[in-house]
């Protein structure tokens, strides 16, 4: 055979070789959501835990995890669904799923899986407060890598509306733990810090749909996140000077204050209240001057006609 003919052969092994690397992932994960996509309903684990057992596979397929195989994550099971699952697991994904087991009791393994992706962001977290509140506390309610984004299976991307780390949704997927009262009193927050930023000028840009209004994590940072009596932390002292400093060019110490979460006290709120009060008057004023300057008008204008008659 000649070479010619021999390259025309090889060639489209080699292109499909190359350009179609996912085939075997994407064959593995058809076979799981072959049964996936058509359960319905939950599983109720012994020790109570409920599984969703239904994946939307066009979800699935349009997140950010859509070209994964299953056992990326899953590492225990292989593409035999009737096996039980002991697959081997990298000693590292072990030693790092022993540290979220208190969180993740169904499926540590899944979710140290992060971070063969994502290694460096998954140190972070670790060893933020939210991550030394699992791993070091042993604590259930921390927030980690699924409260924050969501789902696994269908996380799309942050400048994405739809994910829950939107710039829309932020403050709401916050609030879920930072409004809980349980969770507020567990770890002596002293204040609810949503409804003070919600009310914030910051808060009211961003409800009118300003783009480049700050929100959490710009200030807070997006998975270091430190407590806010932590030196390293970008909100402690006079850090807020670099941080504010970001958006407030020239921001000194006399600015940093004015920015915080405390409630604003009765003077600025009654202020306000006085404020919205007098403008609300200045309209109605303004409404019925008019009003009653069309009516005299008219009624000027039928006696002198009847006079004139």
């Amino acid at each position: 055979m000649s070479y010619k003919k021999l390259l025309t052969l090889v060639a489209p092994l080699l292109v499909l070789t190359f350009f179609a690397p996912g085939t075997g992932s994407a064959q593995e994960s058809a076979n799981c959501l072959a049964c996936h996509t058509s359960m319905k309903g939950r599983l109720k684990t012994a020790g109570g835990t409920i599984i969703e057992l239904n994946i939307d596979s066009e979800k699935f397929q349009a997140s950010v995890h859509g070209s994964l195989s299953c056992t990326d994550c899953h590492m225990r099971f292989t593409d035999n669904p009737h096996a039980t699952p002991g697959a081997a697991v990298p000693a590292e994904i072990l030693a790092t799923s022993s540290k979220i087991s208190a969180k993740h009791t169904i499926d540590p393994v899944a979710a140290a899986a992060c971070s063969k992706c994502h290694k460096e962001t998954y140190e972070k977290v670790l060893n933020s407060i939210h991550g030394k509140n699992i791993a070091e506390k042993h604590q259930t309610d921390g927030a980690f890598c699924l409260d924050c984004h969501g789902s696994p299976h269908y996380i799309v991307p942050v400048k994405n509306p739809d994910s829950k780390m939107s710039r829309k949704n932020q403050i709401e997927t916050c609030g879920r733990c930072h409004e809980d009262k349980k969770i507020l009193e567990k770890y002596n927050l002293q204040e609810n810090v949503i409804p003070s930023f919600i009310e914030s000028f910051h808060g009211r840009k961003l409800h009118l749909g300003h783009t480049k209004v700050p929100v959490c994590t710009s200030c807070h940072n997006y998975h270091d996140i430190k407590a806010k009596d932590d030196p390293s932390s970008p909100v402690f002292g006079n850090n807020r000077i670099e941080t504010c400093g970001k958006c407030h060019k020239g921001a000194n110490e006399k600015f940093i204050p004015a920015i915080t979460h405390r409630p604003p006290g009765p003077i600025p709120h009654y202020t306000e209240k006085g404020l919205i009060v007098l403008l609300l008057s200045t309209f109605a004023f303004i409404i019925v001057h008019v009003l009653l300057e069309a009516f005299s008008d008219i009624r000027d204008s039928v006696f002198r006609k009847g006079r004139k008659e």
